[in-house]
């Protein structure tokens, strides 16, 4: 059941990405704690300081989290792949990780 929840997940976000030309779908998972707000920041500074082209989304329901079997947050997820979970990543790791994909 795991598996197909991540698969439907994976869908909709290439079509998400089809329809708004869209090369990087960023998803920053966490229920609001000062970890969850600092890696949003981070993320946000590094795409904008990087002109990735991206939209970052911010999840907080613990339902939707729970989908991408995370189990300590924050946790960032790009294009449907959990890279960063239960840490904020440097300015400089997170840009090698959004640059790299």
């Amino acid at each position: 059941m795991k598996h197909f929840l991540i698969r439907e997940k994976k869908k909709q976000l290439v079509a998400i990405k089809q329809l708004k030309n869209i090369i990087m779908i960023i998803e920053v998972l966490g229920t609001g704690c000062a970890k969850c707000k600092a890696l949003e920041k981070v993320t946000r500074e590094v795409v904008e300081q990087n002109g990735v082209d991206a939209t970052i989304r911010k999840v907080e329901d613990i339902m939707e989290i729970m989908k991408f079997n995370v189990m300590t947050t924050p946790a960032l997820v790009v294009d449907g792949e959990v890279v960063v979970k239960g840490r904020v990543p440097s300015n400089q790791e997170l840009k090698e990780i959004l640059t790299n994909k």
